[in-house]
């Protein structure tokens, strides 16, 4: 492979969250496709990074395209299911995520997906990117995505990006700050996280966690007396008596000096040195605590550090300046409904809370969150294919954290199912463009939409709508209408579609044949979508009372319309990191 070099039609740099679900998008449709990672995992977020507990998108309507697909696989895959922690709907052991995203890929003949390699020069012809080299080998490529953790073809080919905040007066954010201050010097972009897993061995046998340099346990005293042992520890519980640590303010979050990241290889170096120690260092007050029965997992990651992940969990990148810049305003409510801003060029779709990481406090931000099937979650928004684009090169889209956004308002469109969006959006475009022959910039987005909309693996939406599945008779009749008539789009986030309700409703042995199982009790509302449950039977559950919370449309609809001290029956699975009951049917 020394000094080769290889020519096809779309190569994705980068095997992150992004850039796997590109290359993968690209070579389904057709693309002759290779796919570089600097790390033997695929995945980044989902897997190599060890955040195995994936937020934003959990609503059913919200599982598609190629991040529903993923957690379809993860149910059939995993042992135990996927509901075992609080912080999340999902939680798996990650080396089960790697292996789905390594499948698809070897299934694909026109993917070739080379590891262990980072790149060096971009290759450029005029205003065009045509190239990578790397250091055994250089991609010569008709259009090439930067799906690198934290957008390093930019940096290489001398693309505008932003790296850091922007003040209020840039574009009227109402959470941006008016001056720059001291947080915004010290903390410029989001803390990463040097994840690291734990797991309980059952006896005091677990070999001991030394701490390193700078140790303090005063740092980490908040987290742990806030929650207490069992509610920390279950946070991000994964099967197999796995503990995911990821815990943000007062916990493993590391941002002092985050700016060497960006600069020469000794400084990124010595950065990921002390994010790992700071993870070290927790997992040795953790262990403190809870005695020798805890200690660091074995034989998890591939290298020498089995309970670290292979990298850090970046939750912010360099940021492209593209054709256009999503903004805070974008992923807020509009006045008066729950609806954020609908692109006329949307390519996906998110909806988690805006959530920024800084260590030692808690950003505010504007509120747009919501309550819906008895929990909180987030107001949808979209993201614009034009925020992929380079305003002013050719021959290049991103596909990660690395898309032109606002600092603010990446906290929202960082999450891991809206960048596999954002990345199978990215893969159909560059098929599309090889297709066409043309720049990503002139692609028929209508068309580029559609394609999205009706891929024959994984459709995935552009419009976010609580209450249809693309297998209901009329999703794409709706999304489609939606798209052209946008000023018609419903606040509540629920279409008219004729008989949702009934398609939706699942006789009981589906239900059960999901692996749901059957609970009567009285329900007990205390406030709007503030449900809890007393189960009365099974004798197992007899007297105990947990949350009640739904992913489905109807069940949420059904629950609204319930009084309080009602009798029912409900199928689902109970949580017991979380208290809560996942109801995926009920009668009356």
């Amino acid at each position: 492979m020394a000094h080769q070099t290889y020519i096809t039609d779309v190569l994705v740099v980068g095997g992150g969250t992004g850039g796997t679900a590109a290359a993968i998008q690209a070579a389904r449709c057709g693309a002759n496709t290779i796919l570089v990672s600097e790390f033997p995992w695929l995945g980044g977020m989902l897997t190599a990074a060890g955040v195995s507990a994936p937020d934003g998108n959990e609503l059913m309507a919200f599982q598609t395209g190629i991040w529903g697909a993923f957690l379809r696989e993860l149910e059939q895959r995993q042992p135990g299911g996927l509901n075992n922690s609080w912080v999340s709907f999902f939680s798996y052991d990650p080396r089960v995520g790697a292996e789905i995203f390594a499948d698809w890929v070897q299934e694909l003949a026109n993917l070739h997906w080379i590891s262990g390699q980072v790149p060096l020069e971009v290759l450029k012809q005029d205003n065009c990117i045509t190239g990578v080299r790397f250091a055994d080998f250089t991609v010569q490529a008709k259009v090439i995505l930067d799906g690198t953790e934290l957008g390093d073809l930019l940096a290489l080919a001398e693309i505008p990006y932003r790296w850091g905040w922007e003040l209020q007066s840039e574009w009227e954010e109402p959470s941006a700050p008016v001056e720059f201050n001291a947080i915004t010097t010290k903390y410029p972009v989001q803390s990463p996280t040097w994840v690291v897993l734990m797991q309980d061995f059952g006896a005091d046998v677990a070999p001991e966690i030394f701490q390193s340099p700078n140790y303090n346990p005063s740092l980490f005293v908040s987290a742990w007396e806030n929650y207490g042992a069992e509610k920390f520890l279950n946070y991000g519980r994964l099967p197999g008596n796995l503990f995911m640590i990821n815990w943000p303010i007062c916990g493993n979050d590391y941002g002092e000096g985050v700016g060497r990241l960006l600069e020469s290889k000794p400084a990124k170096s010595e950065f990921f040195q002390e994010c790992r120690w700071q993870s070290q260092n927790f997992a040795h007050y953790i262990q403190n605590q809870l005695g020798r029965r805890y200690g660091l997992a074995e034989s998890v990651f591939p290298h020498t550090h089995p309970a670290f992940a292979l990298h850090p969990y970046y939750r912010e990148s360099r940021r492209l300046v593209g054709l256009t810049t999503v903004t805070e305003q974008d992923i807020l409510p509009v006045a008066g409904g729950r609806a954020a801003s609908l692109f006329p060029d949307a390519i996906a779709i998110g909806n988690y809370a805006n959530d920024h990481h800084y260590p030692g406090f808690d950003l505010p931000l504007q509120p747009k969150s919501i309550r819906w099937g008895g929990r909180w979650t987030g107001t949808p928004f979209t993201i614009p294919y034009r925020c992929l684009v380079p305003a002013t090169t050719d021959g290049l889209l991103v596909c990660e954290k690395n898309i032109s956004v606002s600092h603010i308002a990446n906290g929202a469109t960082r999450l891991q199912p809206v960048v596999l969006g954002i990345g199978q959006a990215a893969g159909m475009a560059a098929a599309m463009c090889v297709e066409l022959n043309c720049q990503p910039r002139e692609i028929p987005v209508k068309a580029l939409q559609q394609a999205l909309l009706q891929d024959q693996h994984a459709p995935a939406p552009i419009i976010p709508l609580f209450n249809l599945l693309p297998n209901h008779p009329e999703w794409l009749q709706w999304q489609t209408y939606y798209l052209n008539e946008p000023q018609v789009y419903p606040h509540s986030g629920n279409c008219p579609a004729s008989s949702v309700n009934n398609f939706y409703h699942s006789d009981t042995q589906q239900v059960l044949s999901r692996g749901n199982d059957c609970f009567t009790g009285v329900l007990h509302i205390a406030n709007q979508q503030d449900y809890s449950f007393t189960i009365t039977s099974p004798t197992a559950n007899l007297g105990q009372t947990w949350q009640l919370v739904t992913w489905r449309s109807h069940i949420d609809a059904q629950l609204q319309e319930l009084t309080h001290e009602q009798q029912l029956t409900v199928w689902g699975r109970l949580n017991y990191s979380g208290n809560w009951l996942l109801v995926e049917s009920l009668v009356v």
